[in-house]
């Protein structure tokens, strides 16, 4: 058998069914794991090793009694630090939240727990999901094991590290600007935003209402696939929510791609931001392998890069100001330097700036959809140059601005990132899959398609 710490959900999940292993036998090997390697990668806000190992002794119980409650039940995952767990903090990595305990779970920690998911507990993320990886903060910024003095990306930072470590197989992150994404290209990872309000939000601390999203993290598209079965579902105390009735991501990953039709937005990375060298070749490489396997790679033009990137920002910080500005105007020194400067923004933007915001955003989407008219899934860059080194300031500051993930943020299409290759820097590289909305399947099934045809998802970083 592989060894234990770099077993997939769907993996562990035929070996509990075989009999072959037990959820103690598997926990026990992961938290030896996280006890050698986190002290280096920080990706833990908070361990509950306790609880966790109760919930996986009583997970062996029930399976081994044959009330299995379905593919997740005895399988580890771990909750980034803005999600509700009941009776732990969400601290949001902020001085302001240290105390925050919450008294019940956030909607997707609910469903979680009732498939049988084992919470392994709080993994590390930037202050409210907006700042960066800043050392003026309550708990260290996690680093990317690909190389520990570069950056495993942002916002949900611990998610990716501890996935691409082995040190659990499954993470919830969150998506407002590339939030998932961002570290699943910068750990080598597979990360899903998933279709707006197909994922519940209610109580995940909030940052713009109308860009957030809830999504799933792991080592493969098929389990991607698996997690968001679990957690997709209407919510009636989240407005945003759909009731798409989606549901069986997973049952069926395999897709002919004779006859898919891809739209490659070369624009993005050539025109209207010039992406690394390494990362141009990567994803003319993930064109023609979906070329030789079968489907139909033509040129298609969306609105400029910068276009959506502004739109967002304007969009976010009018949403998120409300949110803090009381707490920036009482006690704007306890809030982290880089989180406070880019919270601020929303304090000069006007009622006007945010309605034109939102009218160009209806046009773009609409741009987005005509392009669906004449092609199934997009292909798109994500992150436009592998990860820098997280003390470097001025790169990380032109990182934020490098990257491909705000158009789906504003328009709201599920968009996934795949790694895609290994930079000369030992870096991983990454591309970005995009299909029309609640179109989610097909979005996982071209990822899972390209996955099987390539080795990188399968590579392991070298501080594993």
């Amino acid at each position: 058998m592989t060894e234990l710490h770099w077993l997939t959900a769907s993996e562990i999940a035929a070996a509990y069914a075989a009999r072959k292993l037990s959820p103690v036998e598997l926990l026990e090997a992961l938290l030896a794991r996280i006890a050698k390697l986190d002290p280096k990668l920080n990706a833990f806000i908070r361990l509950d090793a306790d609880f966790a190992m109760d919930a996986a002794r009583l997970a062996e119980r029930e399976l081994f009694a044959g009330r299995s409650r379905g593919r997740l039940h005895g399988v580890p995952i771990g909750i980034k630090d803005i999600f509700d767990v009941a009776g732990l903090p969400t601290t949001c990595n902020s001085k302001l939240m240290l105390d925050n305990v919450a008294t019940r779970d956030a909607h997707v920690v609910a469903r979680l727990r009732a498939a049988g998911a084992i919470i392994l507990g709080k993994l590390g993320t930037h202050e409210f999901a907006i700042g960066g990886p800043s050392f003026d903060l309550p708990f260290p910024p996690p680093r990317n094991p690909w190389n520990p003095d570069h950056h495993p990306g942002g916002s949900s930072s611990g998610s990716g590290a501890g996935i691409a470590a082995g040190l659990f197989p499954l993470a919830l992150g969150s998506d407002s600007g590339g939030s998932v994404r961002h570290p699943a290209s910068a750990c080598g990872i597979t990360g899903l935003k998933p279709t707006y309000g197909l994922v519940s939000r209610t109580g995940v601390a909030p940052l713009s209402f109308t860009v957030d999203h809830v999504g799933p993290m792991a080592r493969s598209a098929e389990d991607v696939a698996l997690l968001l079965d679990a957690i997709a579902g209407h919510d009636p105390r989240d407005p945003g929510s759909v009731a798409s009735g989606q549901h069986g991501f997973g049952d069926d990953l395999s897709l002919d791609l004779r006859g898919l039709r891809v739209g490659f937005v070369r624009h993005f990375h050539e025109q209207d931001l010039t992406a690394d060298p390494e990362v141009l070749a990567a994803l003319e490489q993930v064109a023609a392998t979906f070329a030789t396997e079968g489907a139909t790679v033509s040129t298609i033009v969306l609105p400029p890069l910068n276009e959506f990137a502004g739109v967002c920002r304007v969009i976010l910080g009018s949403e998120v100001w409300p949110t803090h500005a009381e707490r920036l105007r009482s006690r704007a020194g306890d809030y982290g330097q880089l989180s406070r400067q880019r919270l601020m923004s929303g304090a000069f933007l006007s009622a006007d700036d945010y309605l034109r915001a939102q009218k160009r955003r209806s046009e773009m989407k609409a741009a987005v959809d005509e392009a669906f008219g004449v092609v199934d899934i997009l292909l798109t860059a994500s992150a436009l140059a592998p990860p820098c080194r997280i003390e470097d300031a001025e790169m990380l500051a032109a990182t934020h601005q490098l990257q491909a993930w705000t158009p789906f943020n504003v328009t709201g299409h599920p968009a996934v990132s795949v790694m895609a290759g290994v930079s000369k820097s030992g870096l991983p590289l990454s591309a970005q899959l995009v299909a029309p909305a609640l179109r989610d399947s097909l979005v996982l099934k071209a990822a899972n398609v390209y996955e099987r045809s390539t080795e990188w998802h399968s590579l392991r970083p070298p501080v594993a």
